[in-house]
Parts: structure tokens; sequence; C-alpha cells
């Protein structure tokens, strides 16, 4: 056993970061750092916010503005790099470049993938194939800062592009692309955009906003599949329209995949652990390798998988508190048990923003349970002229969940109030959506 406990993350994205930023912070009492940390990760950028994305895509934000702080020189980043393996037995990471990282303690911080939908001319299946097996050229994913390099240098105001996906992703790409004069059509096969943080009211705002920014949007529209040809310079396939569940074409240069995205659990699987929707962990985000933890997207805590940001932090934040209390040595049992550091994650109650820009500027946020049960209290107020929209749900005296959009002065004392799970005060319902929430 060495001095320090060695700490492997595999995953350099938000939840990595945060985590290698805290552990940073602990030292012994002589001051010398606790932790030896290695972070594998596949992407070669340093670590960077990921909700800015679209920002970056739109050009309101350069790459080195939305960089999250490095790591300090004493951590090993292994950028550019695949885990392959994790031998438990030996208690060592593989990589696909033939390094090895040996762990005392190993987090997987591994994210989501991009859902590719079951859509005909996604993958090339004809007997003869072609020089590419991959996506088609002009076919995106949107989720990492290389999907945005190839979506911004391919955009521009000659350009067809077609959103798959109406949900926040998909709706903050499609803005993305409109502000940098990209014709753009968002295509949803749902009822209504953003359908599982908005009611229909809401949405029709969304909508509308959209609209007003150039984007053609369809809703209760499925995407059939997608036409392609043989591109003369690189003979490889690239798409050229897209085929609606009526028939429809859309011509298309550009094509984005937004959705969803499901958590990366193949590691986690092959090394034997229990998966379920995503790495199944209890409230010291172990899982059921007491060596192993699981943190961020990939996760999945008391039957959820957040897939947000502010979740993702705050189990880094306690992982950390863990870490810190009880450092692995070779007393530790090899089975999973109750949490032995009196540390403790109980799950994060989460909320949805998003900024929209273009003519009047859009703000929006979701939180909690938007859909009344029959004994609840809603409060309710629109006004389409100034494309405000506010709704707040009460379950006796506790605030369960609300939808803003347009102007959110209120959004900061409702959220603090539901997050806290604190009792409303005795003031007339309306109060919530006036003056800061009337609280």
């Amino acid at each position: 056993m060495t001095s320090k406990q060695r700490v492997v993350v595999i995953g350099g994205g938000m939840a990595g970061a945060r985590l290698v930023q805290q552990l940073g912070r602990s030292a012994d009492a002589l001051g010398r750092p606790r932790h030896s940390v290695t972070v594998i990760g596949e992407e070669r950028h340093p670590p960077y916010n990921r909700v800015l994305l679209a920002e970056v895509l739109a050009g309101q934000y350069t790459p080195e503005v939305i960089a999250l702080p490095a790591p300090g020189p004493e951590v090993r980043r292994l950028a550019g790099v695949r885990a392959v393996r994790v031998d438990r037995a030996e208690r060592r990471v593989v990589c696909d470049d033939g390094s090895v990282a040996e762990y005392d303690a190993l987090v997987l911080a591994t994210g989501s993938n991009p859902v590719l939908p079951p859509i005909r001319g996604l993958f090339d299946d004809s007997p003869a194939g072609g020089p590419d097996d991959g996506l088609p050229d002009g076919v995106h994913p949107f989720r990492t800062l290389d999907d945005c390099a190839a979506l911004a240098a391919a955009a521009g105001p000659a350009t067809r592009a077609v959103v798959i996906g109406g949900g926040l992703l998909g709706v903050s790409a499609a803005r993305a692309l409109a502000a940098r004069g990209v014709s753009t059509v968002l295509a949803h096969q749902g009822e209504h955009l953003m359908e599982r943080q908005l009611d229909a009211g809401a949405s029709t705002l969304l909508r509308t906003h959209l609209t007003g920014l150039g984007v053609e949007v369809h809703t209760e529209c499925r995407v059939r599949g997608l036409g392609t040809g043989r591109d003369e310079r690189t003979g490889r396939r690239a798409v050229r329209s897209v085929t609606l569940a009526d028939g429809y074409a859309l011509g298309a240069d550009l094509v984005v995949l937004a959705c969803g995205v499901r958590p990366r659990t193949g590691l986690a699987q092959a090394a034997g652990l229990t998966v379920a929707r995503g790495v199944v962990v209890d409230d010291e985000l172990r899982t059921d390798d007491p060596r192993i933890f699981a943190i961020g997207d990939c996760a999945e805590h008391r039957g959820t998988v957040y897939g947000l940001a502010g979740p993702a932090q705050e189990q880094a934040d306690a992982l950390a508190a863990v870490l810190d209390a009880a450092p692995l040595d070779a007393a530790v049992p090899e089975t999973a048990g109750a949490p032995r550091t009196g540390r403790r994650y109980t799950g994060t109650r989460a909320l949805t923003r998003l900024t929209l820009t273009g003519p009047g500027p859009l703000d929006l946020a979701a939180f909690g349970e938007t859909e009344p049960q029959p004994d609840d209290d809603v409060v309710h107020l629109a006004d389409a002229t100034r494309g405000a929209y506010r709704k707040v749900v009460v379950r006796g005296d506790r605030l369960v969940g609300g939808i803003l959009l347009g102007d959110l002065d209120t959004v900061g004392a409702l959220a603090r109030t539901w997050e806290g799970d604190e009792p409303l005060p005795s003031a007339p319902l309306l109060h919530l959506l006036t003056n800061d929430g009337g609280l």
C-alpha cells in the first residue's frame, strides 16, 4: 500500500473534473496531498462545461470560455486514452494504448452516449458497403466539443439543417444553428417540445420563440429515413435529405441527432458490476465492489439516473467526502454493505434551466412535479403578449414543482423553497409568482 490513496477516475467530463478538483483540496496533518489521482479521458480537450456547448455552437463563446479549472500538476492525466478493461482482482485499469493504472479506489465517471435512432440510411447496410461504415458525412450527434466544432465548421447561411429530437438538447441545438444563420428544421416525435419538462401551454410559447428565430418546428413528426449520396471528392456517403413518416422529404446538408442519451455502462458490465439503467450505487456512490464507485450520467442511485450537471456535481462532492473520511486500505472488507463513513448522498432535487437568445431572449426553468395530482393546488399565470408563463404546483404546504418561462425574477426564491422542501408562507398562493416569489 502506498502512503497516498491511489484514486483512478475513468472519465474526464464534468463529474470527474469536479471530483478531482475536490480531492485536490484534501491534505493530511502535514499539508501533504492525501490522494494520488489519475484521470483517464477519451477526449483530448481539457475538461469543459458541457452545458454551454450550445453557446459555443451559436458563436457566443469560444471553447476556452467554457473550460473548467485544470487539475494541478500532481494529477496524472491520460488524455485521448480509452479504458478497455477493469481487472478487479489486481485492482488495475488497462487502456487501449497499453498503459495501466493501479488503484485503491476506482471511480467510474464514464458519462453517457447519444442515442442513435432506428432510421433507415443512418448506417450503410448495403451488400457492397463503402469506404466508410459510420454515420454519413453531415450527420452529427451533439454531445462533445468535437461534435460542436464539426457542426460549426459545416454551418453557414446557405446550409440546410434538420435537428431530430425536440428535447432540451434538440431545442438548444436548433436555436444555436439558427443564430448562425442556418436554415433549420426541428423534427420532434412527441406531442410538444420538451415534454419531459414542460406542459402544453409552456411548450406553445417555446415553439413561438423558436419560430421567431427562424426555426421551422414539426411536432408529432417521426423521421423515417435519411437520403444519402456519394461525395464526389471523398467517395464517402453524405446526407442529402431527411424523409418523414408521411413521405415528405426535407433537403438537408446537416442532420443533428438529439434523441436523448444512454448511460455508458459497458466497462462496468464487463467487470461484473451490477447494472440496471446505469451503474447501481448506494448512498456512498459505491458499487457492489467496495473499491469501485460511480458518479454522473453513468450512475444509478435509488433507481434514478439524473443525466444533469447539477446532480453530477453533488455526487462528486459527496464522493470526495467519502474518500476523504475513510481512505481505503487493506482492512476494507471485500463485500458491499451499509455506508462505512457516515457520509451519504441521498439524491438531488434537480432544476432544468435554459436561456434562449434571439428576438426577446427567453429564459426557461422547470423543476419537480409539474403535473398536479387531484388534491393539489395550481397557481397559473400566462401572458402571451409578453411571452410569459408561470405555473407552480402546491401540495399541502409544500411546493412540489413548477414551470417558468419569460421573466424569471421569481425562480431563485421558488427554487430555494423547493430544493429545501420548506413550508410555504401563509400569504395567498398568487404571491408565489410575484415579487421574487413573495418569499
